[in-house]
């Protein structure tokens, strides 16, 4: 089959970007908004014998001794803490309510410990309900770290609806959590070669595809152009595929994915945040990841979907 427009995909094999194939991106739990506000529903669910909290110190999330899975606590388990609703689980069967069951979160102020795990560490091996869950508490709790102050006059937030907004008492000014979105692209040449890059920060043999925030007042496919352009001098042409999205709340991005076609194919790296990028064959990938003198991104990553879909099968390389 051929995946986003791309040639040489492997027959009868789906490597195009779906929700399910991307680690960070899947989810059962229905957010159900229209709860937040409802105080007296709030407390009977928070009340509920079968409802679950998940606790979170820092930019890390509790889990159990064998690191597969989140520790799910009950709600009078649970230490004193910011409470955020983060959904029901309609699947869980009928709850307190005919709605299912109530999950929560706890945001700790602190330190965590070795019983706690990051993203990175846990994303890729949780499953489908509960990689919504941790992707879901962990850019709400990068976000409340970070936002207790109104930027609009400096005073002291509160917290309110679910945890889902802060309010300055001073104002009147509302903040909500914030979405960065965030272009990532794997462009290709005339030759069917892939563009990978190295920052400056990793270590040699680390490769992957390039990627940049988007500008106010810019465009997806403009974001695409321009940091392509910034990055490595590749100028890209009219073929630009969109691929699929992921949530990366490291701290707070949505990564947008895109296949692009290069019409100009020197390369000239910024040297500031890209030091060296190259143009890849399929059998120069594999030399190079079979010698180990080549690292791509882990599996949890968006990059390393995109990386794939062009080369047609998976990869076994990784950082």
């Amino acid at each position: 089959m051929r995946a986003c427009g791309r040639s040489r995909y492997v027959e009868d094999v789906a490597y195009s970007i779906t929700p399910g194939s991307l680690a960070l991106s899947r989810s059962v739990l229905d957010r159900a908004a229209d709860r937040r506000r409802d105080e007296e529903w709030l407390e009977k669910a928070w009340a509920a014998p079968d409802a679950q909290v998940t606790l979170v110190a820092g930019d890390k999330l509790a889990v159990e001794p064998d690191r597969t899975s989140l520790r799910l606590v009950s709600p009078s388990a649970a230490p004193d803490g910011l409470r955020v609703f983060l959904g029901i689980d309609h699947e869980a069967g009928a709850g307190q309510t005919a709605d299912g069951r109530a999950v929560f979160a706890v945001l700790l102020d602190e330190e965590p410990d070795a019983s706690y795990a990051g993203l990175r560490e846990i994303g890729g091996v949780l499953n489908d309900r509960e990689a919504g869950i941790a992707v879901n508490v962990a850019g709400l709790a990068n976000w409340h770290r970070v936002h207790t102050h109104c930027a609009n006059c400096g005073a002291h937030t509160e917290v309110i609806d679910a945890g889902h907004v802060r309010r300055c008492p001073v104002c009147g000014t509302s903040h909500f959590p914030r979405s960065d979105p965030a272009i990532i692209v794997l462009v290709t040449d005339d030759q069917d070669r892939a563009l990978l890059g190295r920052n400056e920060a990793w270590p040699e043999g680390r490769y992957s595809t390039l990627a940049g925030f988007v500008e106010p007042g810019e465009s997806l496919e403009a974001a695409v152009r321009r940091e392509v352009f910034e990055e490595a001098g590749v100028v890209i042409g009219d073929d630009i595929q969109y691929a699929g999205s992921q949530p990366w709340p490291l701290p707070s991005s949505l990564m947008l994915g895109f296949y692009a076609t290069a019409t100009g194919y020197d390369i000239t790296v910024d040297q500031d945040e890209i030091v060296d990028a190259r143009w890849f064959s399929r059998d120069d990938l594999r030399a190079l990841i079979e010698s180990g003198s080549m690292a791509l991104p882990g599996n949890i990553s968006i990059s390393r979907r995109l990386i794939e879909g062009w080369y047609g099968q998976e990869l076994t390389s990784s950082w």
